[in-house]
């Protein structure tokens, strides 16, 4: 998924976090809406940069699960989504 694109879902559902998932719908990490506005507004940007790119951290792993982590270790109403 691209920049854009994320930035277009976390607007329509109104979350600041998204989650990163891989192809097996393991979570990867997470992206920022704060960080997907700066890098997009930076001259590095283009429009070929997609999430798995610039996750910030990978998420706990499901048996140290804090924080409200769910299932997979995703947090509640926070859209996963697959890079």
């Amino acid at each position: 998924m691209t920049v854009e694109v994320a930035l277009a879902v976390m607007a329509s559902a109104r979350v600041e976090y998204l989650t990163v998932c891989d192809g097996d719908d393991e979570s990867t990490g997470l992206v920022t809406r704060l960080r997907l506005a700066v890098l997009r507004d930076s001259s590095a940007y283009t429009d070929r940069i997609r999430l798995r790119d610039i996750l910030d951290a990978p998420l706990p792993s499901p048996g140290g699960r804090s924080g409200g982590a769910g299932e997979y270790g995703r947090i509640p109403g926070i859209p996963a989504l697959a890079s």
